[in-house]
């Protein structure tokens, strides 16, 4: 599950990275990248969403996924 948890946070950056941009410059990276409303760049909003509705559902479950390493190695 870890990599999907990093998949999901590296799409929340980009997303983000990308909604920065549209605010501050009025450019849309991925619609420049991929064409504007492209199938593409649709499937990229898409995943960033997705990403977005599974990190606010797995919070409390990525949190002991990534420190439950941390507190084997104490013992």
């Amino acid at each position: 599950m870890k990599k999907l948890d990093v998949v999901a946070a590296i799409l929340l950056v980009v997303g983000g990275l990308n909604w920065a941009l549209v605010g501050t410059a009025g450019i849309d990276l991925v619609a420049t990248l991929f064409g504007s409303m492209s199938p593409l760049a649709r499937a990229v909003y898409v995943l960033v969403g997705l990403s977005a509705i599974y990190q606010a559902m797995q919070w409390q479950g990525i949190q002991r996924r990534w420190l439950a390493p941390v507190r084997t190695a104490r013992v």
